[in-house]
């Protein structure tokens, strides 16, 4: 699970995570877990994580993904392509970022436009509040319903 790029999240926060509560409790989907990985500096194993986390939905036979990061700039690149190589498996997949008021993604692509903002601040910038610059339900319902409706457009199973 991905969080905010302050880290201003409280212990509480992590233990009622919005997205696996959001997702584990909707009737059409079969939650499967959590997969964690890291953001490493080198690009081959940028390349690297985004493979093996796309490996592992495909050996699970998932039809669908949300996948969440914690920061920007660099880490940009391995997100982009984590979301690349899951939507090269034909699985579908959507994304939770702060995106904010930044320059926008370092890398972009078709995926892009399917990620969801979890910016909170009226000024599009990370805050010193607790709470305010991280994932919550309504970030999660909105992310959840998104992809539930690209799934439908790709052709996945949806209960």
């Amino acid at each position: 699970m991905g969080i905010g790029p302050s880290t201003k999240e409280t212990t509480l926060h992590h233990f009622r995570d919005p997205l696996v509560r959001t997702v584990a409790v909707d009737p059409d989907i079969d939650f499967q877990g959590i997969i964690v990985v890291g953001t490493p500096q080198d690009n081959y194993l940028k390349t690297l994580v985004g493979v093996r986390t796309a490996v592992m939905l495909e050996a699970m036979r998932a039809n669908g993904a949300i996948i969440s990061a914690d920061g920007w700039g660099n880490s940009d690149v391995d997100f982009m392509n984590t979301m690349t190589e899951i939507d090269d498996r034909k699985i579908s997949v959507v994304g939770l970022k702060f995106i904010g008021v930044q320059a926008g993604f370092v890398v972009n692509n078709e995926l892009t436009k399917f990620v969801v903002d979890i910016n909170k601040s009226s000024a599009g910038i990370e805050t010193t509040v607790v709470g305010e610059n991280n994932l919550s339900e309504k970030d999660a319902h909105q992310a959840l319903g998104l992809l539930k409706l690209k799934m439908r457009h790709d052709g996945q199973e949806v209960n």
